[in-house]
């Protein structure tokens, strides 16, 4: 990719890293060899191990070829330059943005292709995004209603002819997020989008990562194929048919409803859109990951660790980190302690400590009997939901398996 950025450097605005003289070039920093523990950081700050994210994206890129899907994985998870590149390297057809705003930092980062797995109805991105079609740039959103394939071909109304822009009906499900309710509605648009020469419509996409359980996640995906071979017989889509799905919790029923050639007399792509699998995490996605269930198919490693220090043992049992929630996500769950570094550099499991709750900037720390915390310890959090941790961090170091630095991951919300 192309990176149309300012170099960027360290100085005292990146949390973690502990720079309070002249600014340090990225590049200068990961060739210096620092340890993650040898004064270059102060805390808390969240570590990418290199490891895991390679074991990672090569996992998820075997997946994809073994069951003949596209894979567009979901690059709102990291938004960092880096690991999209690492992504494209490994095949993915695309990478999959949730805003016009990630789009367009995806324009400027030179991927190629970007699936963006929303509605969109603004008239200034829409007219910009046409644009860029005719520069080269491959893009598809969805659009679940006819009022918004009215508001896109409005947006367009002034634009001279060119590529159509690319969509996608998107199908939901009772009390989901977006989506068309029904098959019949999924019709409905399809006609809507035929009724406009400036709006191309190249098959269905849906989310299941909402529903309960299997059973409901794998009737839903009966009802996206039913949905797209409806289009298909109406002849409303292309000769090439690309369906969508697929979150980081039930790829493996993605594949089981939506593998094999079913679409008769049309070039299928089944398009993938796993995002936070990159990095993994110790909590919801250990929990929920499809490999748990199909372990001969791959496995995922957690690949950030977030590192605080213990600042006070105020009371038996508590001990107080300076980890809080600006730090750490807490939406699907608190972080999970994993080990503690003494101020020897001794490392011993952590074993038994339970973090109960977070402010803006001090963790909670219930402490067993017969586990002592020192102020001055480090302890070693693994986190839940990926997600919403790059978010909070501008720059993260990213280290080998002995914690040496190796890299600087930026990300960009």
């Amino acid at each position: 990719m192309r990176h149309q950025l300012d170099e960027p450097a360290l100085d005292w605005r990146v949390k973690g890293f502990w720079q309070p003289d002249a600014p340090v070039s990225d590049p200068a920093f990961a060739a210096a060899g620092h340890s993650l523990f040898g004064g270059a950081f102060t805390w808390p700050v969240l570590a990418v191990r290199r490891s895991a994210v390679a074991h990672n994206v090569a996992t998820m890129a075997e997946f994809c070829a073994r069951h003949g899907f596209s894979f567009a994985p979901h690059g709102k998870t990291s938004m960092a330059p880096s690991l999209l590149t690492a992504q494209l390297s490994a095949g993915a057809w695309a990478i999959t943005m949730a805003t016009a705003n990630q789009v367009l930092a995806c324009r400027a980062l030179g991927v190629p292709r970007v699936l963006l797995a929303n509605e969109l109805l603004d008239p200034v991105p829409l007219r910009w995004l046409a644009g860029e079609l005719d520069r080269g740039f491959e893009a598809l959103f969805f659009v679940d209603s006819v009022a918004g394939v009215e508001a896109i071909d409005a947006a367009l109304a002034d634009r001279p002819a060119g590529a159509p822009l690319r969509v996608l009906v998107e199908l939901g499900f009772p009390g989901g997020r977006a989506g068309c309710r029904t098959v019949a509605q999924v019709v409905e648009v399809a006609e809507a989008v035929a009724a406009t020469s400036r709006v191309r419509l190249d098959g269905v996409a849906g989310y299941e990562g909402g529903l309960p359980d299997g059973v409901a996640v794998s009737a839903y995906l009966r009802r996206l194929r039913t949905a797209a071979t409806e289009l298909a017989r109406r002849r409303l889509v292309g000769p090439e048919v690309l369906v969508s799905a697929g979150g980081s919790a039930w790829f493996d029923l993605v594949a089981e409803e939506l593998g094999g050639a079913w679409l008769t007399g049309h070039d299928l792509r089944v398009v993938l859109r796993s995002g936070a699998y990159v990095t993994h995490d110790h909590g919801f996605y250990a929990e929920h990951t499809p490999f748990r269930r199909i372990p001969g198919q791959g496995s995922l490693d957690a690949a950030l660790e977030l590192w605080a220090q213990v600042t006070s043992t105020p009371e038996p049992g508590l001990a107080i980190v300076g980890m809080g929630k600006r730090d750490a996500p807490y939406d699907e769950g608190l972080p999970v302690p994993l080990r503690i570094r003494r101020r020897s550099g001794e490392l011993q499991p952590g074993t038994g400590l339970v973090v109960s709750r977070l402010n803006d900037h001090h963790g909670y720390l219930a402490v067993p009997p017969g586990v002592a915390l020192y102020p001055g310890d480090l302890v070693c959090f693994g986190i839940s939901h990926p997600c919403t941790a790059f978010d909070k961090w501008r720059a993260m170091p990213v280290v080998d398996d002995a914690h040496t630095v190796v890299d600087v991951l930026r990300t960009y919300f």
